[in-house]
């Protein structure tokens, strides 16, 4: 099987996709933008050959890069990035070298656009704020009118995480927001008050679940970002079996196939007529690749498991193979920004969580707007030993 994976080297722990392939007896053909001698030697020893591109952004390099490979080593049997800012990318090189183990150009708008997703959802059963394409200030308002007012959330049509997004409480900002707005396609929608969860699951070819886990996020990435906050969040091992219900549902209704993915759902806060009651689920948007950043390692903790190794065997055999080797529990993540002071030194958290932490390291500088500068990564019991280690590390002074 020739299998190439797009961009390995970012995030850097993506080499466990491509060892873990390896050790099926996968033949893996790597492609990105990084010089090979800074690849870490683990990639390296998990690719039969790396192709460097000078530019990722240029279809035409990475269209010579897979033509490469398909001279060289025959059929190309999957392409894939696991990135979302590569989706298209890579469906239109699967499109145009005839590659059927992933989404094409033609099927890739419903897991990208935010308007064609909602369909999805419903399809599923699954009940989703209202939305409205923005065309201008007029209709716009027509539709705060028809959702029972403000606020209302305005994001990019097909936005990569919370760039870009807004929460408008009034006509005073909704007038400075199209005044204002970058000049990109955009969706409002009606607010819904309640936590963000996400439905994070590893599919086979019939869109069955071979592995399923649940985290908690922030109540909004976009004021993370906007805000300049610090960020933390946890995943959980254990999946209510109603998220489990609804999750499942939108894999059918979106027809995933042989995919990581990451479906976020709001968690009510209290009950909202037409959507249920109380810490009932409400659909917020579907990313047809791993939860971001270092979220698929903090599965492997929480799970006691190798989320790399069950994604290889689904790319192999179809199957689960890897079992979950320890109690369920959590991982939690707690970041601090550099212009910020908090209270205990990184000394100081090691001294008190040391046995618990699974990494403590300077983030790659593209994330520093959503993840912040330094993180700390640790094992918890249970929820409130997981809110404890996040205002223990995220304290101010």
């Amino acid at each position: 099987m020739n299998f190439i994976f797009i961009s390995p080297q970012f995030p850097h722990t993506y080499w466990n996709f491509c060892s873990r392939l390896k050790r099926n007896g996968v033949n893996v053909l790597a492609i990105g933008d990084t010089p090979y001698d800074a690849l870490s030697s683990q990639l390296k020893e998990s690719i039969t050959e790396y192709y460097r591109v000078n530019n990722m952004e240029s279809y035409d390099e990475m269209y010579r890069a897979v033509a490469f490979f398909a001279f060289k080593y025959g059929r190309i049997d999957w392409l894939e990035s696991n990135n979302e800012y590569w989706l298209e990318q890579d469906a239109k090189l699967r499109t145009d070298f005839n590659i059927t183990t992933g989404v094409d150009s033609k099927g890739i708008k419903k897991y990208k656009s935010k308007y064609e997703m909602k369909k999805y959802y419903i399809k599923a059963g699954v009940p989703v704020a209202r939305i409205h394409k923005v065309s201008d200030i007029k209709k716009a308002k027509k539709f705060v009118d028809e959702i029972g007012g403000y606020p209302i959330i305005a994001k990019p049509e097909c936005g990569v995480g919370a760039a870009h997004t807004y929460k408008i409480t009034n006509d005073a900002e909704l007038e400075y927001f199209f005044n204002d707005k970058p000049d990109l396609e955009y969706v409002m929608e009606e607010f819904i008050d309640g936590d963000i969860v996400s439905y994070d699951v590893i599919t086979n070819s019939e869109c069955e679940p071979l592995f399923e886990s649940m985290t908690n996020w922030p109540p909004s990435i976009a004021d993370i970002v906007n805000n300049k906050l610090d960020l933390d969040y946890y995943t959980a091992a254990d999946v209510p079996e109603d998220l489990k219900t609804l999750g499942r549902a939108t894999v059918k209704a979106f027809d995933v196939k042989s995919r990581f993915v990451h479906l976020e759902f709001f968690r009510l806060k209290k009950a909202k007529k037409g959507f249920g009651k109380k810490g009932d689920f409400v659909g917020l948007e579907v990313n047809m690749r791993p939860a971001g950043g270092y979220t698929p390692d903090m599965m492997n903790w929480a799970h006691a498991t190798d989320v790399y190794q069950i994604w290889a065997d689904m790319v192999t055999s179809d199957k689960r193979l890897v079992p979950d080797l320890g109690k369920d529990h959590y991982c939690v993540y707690a970041s601090r920004r550099d212009n910020y002071s908090y209270k205990h030194s990184y000394d100081e958290v090691m001294s008190k969580y040391g046995d618990k932490i699974v990494m403590a390291e300077r983030l790659p500088s593209l994330w520093y707007d959503a993840m912040g500068n330094y993180m700390f990564t640790a094992h918890a019991d249970d929820e409130d030993a997981a809110k404890e280690f996040i205002n223990f590390v995220e304290e101010r002074a």
